[in-house]
Formats: C-alpha cells, sequence, structure tokens
C-alpha cells in the first residue's frame, strides 16, 4: 500500500485518509474517490489529497474486516456487514460468550493491520449485543496476513452458548428473628433475576429453618419436576456440617463445592441431588446487585459445566468491587422511572401546507401512532411538546392520558422543543426517551426493548440500531440532561452521542420502524401504500 499525500491528478481510484468537507457535501474518510469526486475537489480549489493506493495482493479494509469477520462467526454469532474496516460480531440469541483466550491473542500477534477485541469470556450477553469487533488499522491488509488470520481462525475462537428456559424452585427457611419482609423481598429479587435470565421461579415455598424440614421441601421439590433448586437460609451455611448441607445429604444429595473467590457471593454453596443442582444462595443475593450467584446461575442455565474446577477458576475478575462496597439493601429497587417525551412543536415545512402530525397513517392521525405507543409502554409518564399549530394538535391529544407544555420558542429548532420538555419533566424521573412525533410505525415492543436494556444499565444511553445504523427514539438517563439542556439548533443530540460513545448501548431491533420518519408528501404517500 503507498501512503502519501497525492496531487488532485492522481487522486482517482484513490482511498481518502480524512474525511473533507466541501460545499453541500462530505466526503468521508475511507472513501474511494471516483473522477466526480475529483472534481468536486478540484471545484474547491483542492490541490492534494492524502490517501492510500492499494497494490498488488492486498485487500481493502472492508473486505479484510468482513473477511475475518466471518472467520469469526461461531455458534449463535452472526457478523455486520463491514464498515470503515470494522466488522461487528453480535450474538443471535441470549446467553453466555465462550472465548479461546489464547486464540484471541494468537490472532492479535499476527499482524498489526488486524486487530480483535471482545467482551470478557463468561460475560452474559443479550440477542443483539456486540460480543466483539474485528477491525482493520490500515486501508489495507496483505495476503499473507488475511492466509495466516485463516489458519488460526479455523479452531473455534468464540461462540455463545444459549440460555436454555428451566423451572426453578426457592426454598427461603425461616429462623425465630426472620421477618415476613426479608421473605417476600428475598423471593421478588430472587423471581426478577430468575425471569431475566428467561427462566420461570415455578416453586417457591417457605420452611422452618431446621435440617427435617428442609429436606422434606428439597424432596416436594425434586418431586414437583424442577431441574434447579435455590435454597435462602435463615442463616448462611457456615461449615459443610451446617444445617442447609445436612438437609440437602438427608435428601441424598451431596456438596460440589463450598465457597468461591468472588466477592460479593463468596459463601455460596453448590450441590447435586442426582442431576439436579442445588444452590445455597449467600446472603448477598438477597441483593439484585451482580455477585458471584449470577454468574454460577448465568452458566447453570447456558448449559455449561460448573463444578469445583469452573468455581475456583472464577477469582480473577471476581473481586466485583460495586457490590462488594455497597452494603445490602433487602428492599428491591423499583424499575428505572422513565418518561417518553414527544416532540411535536416542529413546522413540517417540507410537508407544504398540511401539518404533518395531523395527517393520517393507517387511519390515524400520524401525532396519536406516537402517543399510544407511548402510553402503551413501560414509561411512567407521556409529556407531549407542542408548538407550530399547536391548537390542532392538543386537541387531538387532549383525550388521551398525556402531559402537554407548549414551546413559544419552537421556531428556534428541536434543540428548544427538547429543553422544554426535559424542565417540565417532574424531579423523580430517572431518565427520558426522546421520541420523534413524525415516526408512526415505532411501537410501543421498541420502547419497552429499550426500557428493559436501561434498567440493566442505568448509566448507559440506550440507542436502537438495525444492520449497523443507529435509529430513534433514544433513551437518555438523567445525568446528561444538562447536555441535553445545551444544545441549540436543529439537530438534536446526534453529537452527544458521539461524544459520550463509551457509554452507549445499541440495542438490536428488527425492522425499519427506527429510521421510517415522515417529512414530505412523497414520504406520507409511501407509507401509506407500503
Amino acid at each position: 500500500m503507498k501512503f502519501a499525500e497525492f496531487p488532485l491528478a492522481q487522486a482517482e481510484g484513490l482511498r481518502l485518509a480524512h474525511s473533507l468537507s466541501l460545499a453541500g457535501r462530505k466526503l468521508r474518510k475511507g472513501r474511494l474517490l471516483s473522477a466526480a469526486d475529483v472534481e468536486a475537489l478540484r471545484a474547491a480549489k483542492i490541490a492534494s489529497v492524502v490517501g492510500a493506493r492499494l497494490e498488488a495482493g492486498e485487500v481493502d479494509e472492508d473486505s479484510a474486516a468482513a473477511s475475518a469477520g466471518r472467520q469469526l462467526t461461531g455458534l449463535h454469532l452472526i457478523a455486520d456487514e463491514a464498515a470503515q474496516g470494522r466488522c461487528n460480531l453480535r450474538a443471535a440469541a441470549d446467553g453466555v460468550l465462550l472465548l479461546d483466550r489464547a486464540a484471541v491473542d494468537c490472532l492479535n500477534r499476527i499482524d498489526e493491520a488486524l486487530t480483535l477485541a471482545t467482551l470478557p469470556a463468561y460475560s452474559l450477553v443479550r440477542k443483539g449485543e456486540v460480543v466483539a469487533t474485528l477491525k482493520t488499522i490500515p486501508f489495507a491488509v496483505s495476503a499473507a496476513a488475511m492466509a495466516a488470520w485463516r489458519r488460526e481462525a479455523a479452531t473455534a475462537v468464540l461462540s455463545l452458548a444459549p440460555l436454555a428456559r428451566q423451572r426453578l424452585a426457592l426454598i427461603c427457611t425461616a429462623g425465630v428473628a426472620t421477618t415476613d419482609k426479608l421473605l417476600s423481598a428475598t423471593e421478588a429479587v430472587t423471581r426478577r433475576r430468575v425471569e431475566a435470565l428467561g427462566s420461570e421461579l415455578s416453586m417457591a415455598v417457605r420452611c422452618a429453618h431446621e435440617a427435617q424440614a428442609l429436606r422434606a421441601e428439597l424432596e416436594n421439590a425434586l418431586a414437583a419436576g424442577v431441574q434447579t433448586i435455590l435454597v435462602a437460609g435463615a442463616a448462611v451455611s457456615k461449615d459443610r456440617g451446617d444445617i442447609v448441607p445436612a438437609a440437602i445429604g438427608a435428601a441424598g444429595g451431596s456438596i460440589v463445592h463450598f465457597g468461591m473467590p468472588v466477592e460479593p457471593g463468596n459463601m455460596l454453596l453448590l450441590a447435586r441431588i442426582g442431576e439436579v443442582p442445588v444452590i445455597n444462595l449467600p446472603g448477598c443475593a438477597r441483593s439484585p446487585r451482580a455477585n458471584g450467584f449470577d454468574w454460577v446461575l448465568q452458566r447453570l442455565l447456558a448449559g455449561l459445566p460448573v463444578g469445583r474446577a469452573e468455581i475456583m477458576a472464577m477469582g480473577v475478575g471476581g473481586l466485583l468491587l460495586a457490590g462488594a462496597s455497597a452494603a445490602i439493601n433487602d428492599e428491591i429497587p423499583a424499575p428505572a422511572r422513565i418518561a417518553a417525551l414527544v416532540l411535536a412543536a416542529g413546522r413540517s415545512s417540507r410537508m407544504g401546507v398540511a401539518n404533518k402530525l395531523t395527517c393520517e397513517v393507517d387511519g390515524r392521525p400520524m401525532l396519536l401512532h406516537a402517543v399510544d405507543a407511548a402510553l402503551g409502554s413501560h414509561c411512567v409518564q407521556t409529556m407531549v411538546v407542542s408548538g407550530h399549530d399547536h391548537d390542532a394538535v392538543e386537541a387531538l391529544i387532549a383525550p388521551h392520558s398525556v402531559s402537554i407544555v407548549r414551546n413559544p420558542n419552537y421556531d428556534l429548532g428541536m434543540a428548544s422543543s427538547l429543553a422544554c420538555g426535559l424542565r417540565a419533566l417532574p424531579r423523580d424521573v430517572d431518565a427520558v426517551i426522546v421520541m420523534l412525533a413524525d415516526m408512526p410505525r415505532v411501537s410501543a415492543a421498541h420502547i419497552d426493548r429499550l426500557i428493559a436494556t436501561a434498567n440493566g444499565k442505568r448509566s448507559a444511553i440506550v440507542v436502537p440500531e438495525r444492520n449497523g445504523r443507529r435509529g430513534n427514539p433514544v433513551l437518555w438517563p438523567r445525568r446528561h440532561f444538562a447536555d441535553l439542556l445545551a444544545l441549540t439548533g436543529d439537530k438534536g443530540a446526534r453529537d452527544l452521542i458521539a461524544t459520550y460513545a463509551d457509554e452507549v448501548v445499541q440495542v438490536a431491533i428488527d425492522d425499519d420502524a427506527i429510521f421510517t420518519d415522515v417529512d414530505t408528501p412523497a414520504a406520507l404517500a409511501q407509507l401509506s401504500h407500503g
């Protein structure tokens, strides 16, 4: 590959090294310059450009990334289309990520032109989540490097163990000082933990903290056909001869391992009665915060081996600082309070004389599709910002259970409506989903996908995406409200997403609703006949 500054006369067929802004258009980094591009550069009085020209035997960055990525699409993993030298690998199901650390290191040592970054081994991932990214560093990769990559990637480097749906039992033992509040909280947080992994807590019982009483409930659970048994003792087991392990032994079980090198969670006890795993929960499992019990449960539900060797190998990375440093609270935190903010103040100037929000889509005004989606979701409040043609807009939504705030400065652009809506939201809102009123195909299900992700990652900016392309609506945590309030003009928060890229979590969406907006009569007609 020849990388240099080329005179414009030699620029056709060159891969542009740096993005260039011209009047009315932008030539992005990595673009293969055409004759028309060269003419545009000449018209802009640009005499030379920095770029790269591929030589014989070299593979361009996107082809190299796509080829290398395909080599890594192991069980239940899929590869995105390559773009700008990057190919993301995604989970095809909810599951636990498996990887060969030595193989990943070997691939990264082949050539500096190819790099592979992954999530940690045994990460819990959701369907559509990026688990690894393959990136080419220069604009071209040698044929020799590609051949070496293919050889080393022939063995399974990455794969996913999907979560299987199971029926679980929870047995809570009670002592003299055990309160109903504690038992109810333990059951609720355990049920939520199990259901979040796609399984069912089909049996939840209580008994005295006595070996014989617990033995009877263990035998009842086995007779009910559950696949895993969880035991939350009134007191944490301190020895293999303590009440819970003694009851397991009396029921015909055996202790697999006691203790684990994970904090919080080091008092976990794993046993088996026949083929059924029995987990004596550590005290921290009463909290929804991450702990060693999560690691064991996730692997069991993914059908992975969990025994003494696997548990004792959890020490590296096993210090979960957020969980270890925080006091355990028996109360279950409520789900995040997330509001929907529907921006409906714009002029819809490209639509002509009609206000597009009052135009019908599938026999219903466009604005009401957005309102219906918000009201049908798990959002705690729906706030609509009106402005242009406010009488018509507010009359449409008056019969619905929404809040309305009017933006007198709507002509200043979308940012002013966003700020107006944010200031009107209650102080106890944890996050906001910013919705555009001209996207009638966004549904409550789309919104709830964002909310579910935000409840697991409360500090994340949650963005829907399809095939590597981001769409709307976007969920913003309260910590970024000040940044949103500082925006100006009409371009929205796109630049903020780039600024806080490390905090963005993308949620895969299976349709194009997140891109489908209506700005013109032609777009409305196409939507109506689509």
